[in-house]
């Protein structure tokens, strides 16, 4: 049965309903009990009006009926309706392997459903196309990079006969694989984790200690730029997580916060503990990006205009980084404007020691 019949026999059902309601008793108040109450004679105003207001007062609980029979009879209906565009909602590259379910439905709604789960099937063999490919691919540019690499490192080692331009050639083209190389390892490890293939090894972990190894490693990095590094403050925190993955996460933050900084600029970072969470923030001078720019820096190879071909970068480190947080059911949080310091933060939750 189709959704069009069904909600013309139920409609129409409710409507004989309420003309009954309506009718039977100004039948029974006018015609039948008019030897008893005889209407008005010689003044067809008043018997109008006697008329007309028992039949209002007979029709309006009809009409309430057949509104609220209407409004039950659609809630009813339309409820199929309603678990597509919800699924609809929660659809994500995360949810693509979900269904909904192939109930007995009328023949319009299960047709939608037919052609909403064969949707999802699409997409869910598309990505994982495009997953496995990225896999692939990345996995066999490792070899060849790895070769190049190699090479380039001989011919600099046992160059004694390379002018100095070619030297110099030499390294920007080694440096170029070195960049290719990680850009490589940054997108396998986000294809990984987006099919799930990523597994975190997680234990209990003195976050302090872990800051503390990146303010040093944070100021070898600086140094060529002599941009002076702080550590404000670092309280005791520990948490429960991936030592490797979540100290990538600190790498990636300081890296950044040196790279888009001017020389002689500023890097100041404070660790934190309170409400049952844990917050690093990480601060630095530079430029800046607009305020509206904010949200797409988690972007995959999203960098900015004023720096592209400028710095070093393949713009996946945010990606990365947000998604280790993620993991360990943390939020990364943003924010820079033009000529004012950038703000990094990570919330992560608090190990309860006994």
């Amino acid at each position: 049965m189709t959704l069009r019949l069904r909600l013309t026999l139920w409609y129409g059902a409710v409507l004989v309903l309420c003309m009954l309601l309506a009718v039977y008793p100004s039948y029974e108040e006018i015609v039948l009990e008019a030897a008893d109450h005889p209407l008005p004679q010689g003044n067809d105003v008043e018997v109008f009006h006697e008329i007309f207001w028992h039949m209002v007062s007979f029709s309006i609980p009809s009409i309430f009926l057949g509104l609220c029979g209407g409004w039950w009879i659609t809630q009813r209906l339309l409820k199929p309706l309603e678990n597509v565009a919800n699924a609809a909602e929660r659809m994500s590259e995360k949810t693509l392997s979900e269904r909904l379910p192939a109930e007995k439905q009328d023949t319009e709604i299960a047709r939608l459903v037919e052609v909403f789960n064969a949707m999802l099937a699409r997409l869910e063999a598309s990505f994982s196309r495009v997953r496995e490919f990225t896999l692939h691919a990345s996995h066999e540019l490792k070899t060849p990079l790895a070769i190049l690499r190699c090479s380039m490192e001989d011919s600099l080692r046992g160059g004694a006969n390379l002018d100095p331009e070619q030297r110099t050639q030499i390294a920007s083209q080694l440096d170029e694989i070195e960049r290719l190389a990680r850009m490589v390892d940054d997108l396998g490890t986000l294809t990984k984790a987006d099919a799930g293939q990523l597994t975190l090894a997680v234990q209990p972990l003195d976050f302090a200690e872990l800051v503390n190894e990146l303010a040093d490693d944070a100021e070898q990095l600086a140094r060529p730029k002599s941009i002076h590094v702080t550590l404000k403050s670092c309280g005791k925190a520990s948490v429960t997580g991936d030592r490797h993955r979540l100290r990538q996460v600190l790498l990636i933050l300081a890296d950044n916060a040196i790279k888009y900084n001017h020389p002689g600029g500023t890097v100041a970072m404070t660790l934190s503990q309170g409400n049952g969470q844990v917050q690093f923030i990480i601060t630095n001078t530079g430029t800046g990006l607009a305020t509206d720019l904010n949200t797409r820096v988690f972007d995959r190879f999203y960098r900015g205009q004023e720096h592209t071909g400028q710095i070093e970068g393949s713009g996946l480190g945010l990606s990365i980084a947000q998604w280790i947080v993620s993991a360990h059911s943390g939020h990364l949080q943003f924010h820079s404007a033009p000529d004012q310091l950038t703000t990094v933060t990570v919330t992560l939750p608090l190990l309860e020691t006994a």
